[in-house]
């Protein structure tokens, strides 16, 4: 089984990822991750010296891999679904998840955070607004599934998407049944 969240950066794909997968019995995969391993450095060192394009390189041929081999759960970068070949890959090899964030949770939960190099700038909660606007439907092509984030806590969302794939047949009841962690 593969199960891929979408979302934009802070949506919780990395930590509700990881909980799904113990849910799960699967193994956590996050796609920035493999990335940084790849490249030897941080994803915001690459981005500086590199430029977007190159690290959009480097992340396409990252999710090509991960598909190829799909199973577990795979957090993604937020920028993943800007490319189509990604979104193709995502769709057709993995269960997708969109965890959507309004642009104002966002903020609130980034404000503090200095390693997303797309939020470095003078009105943060404007560019997120704009992320959103840009990727808010390729997220929403990418997916099966979409879970608002909003408020509820990483277990309640675990549960939340558990009951989606449950639904979707990509899980069996007795995993909703299993305790949080």
């Amino acid at each position: 089984m593969a199960v891929a969240l979408v979302g934009l950066p802070g949506a919780g794909k990395s930590a509700v990822g990881r909980r799904l997968g113990q849910r799960l019995q699967l193994p956590f995969i996050d796609s920035d991750e493999v990335v940084e391993r790849r490249i030897g450095c941080s994803i915001r060192d690459y981005f500086e010296r590199e430029g977007e394009e190159s690290f959009r390189n480097v992340e396409e041929a990252v999710i090509a891999d991960l598909a190829a081999t799909a199973h577990g759960v795979v957090a993604t970068g937020g920028g993943a679904v800007l490319r189509e070949a990604n979104r193709i890959q995502l769709r057709t090899h993995f269960h997708v998840i969109y965890l959507r964030s309004s642009p104002e949770d966002l903020f609130r939960r980034l404000r503090h955070d200095v390693k997303r190099p797309l939020l470095q700038v003078a009105d943060p909660l404007g560019r997120l607004h704009e992320l959103y606007s840009a990727r808010d439907p390729f997220y929403r092509e990418t997916a099966h599934d979409v879970v608002e984030t909003g408020r509820p806590s990483v277990a309640m969302l675990v549960n939340i998407i558990v009951m989606q794939l449950e639904l979707a047949g990509a899980v069996s009841a007795e995993t909703r049944s299993q305790p949080p962690d």
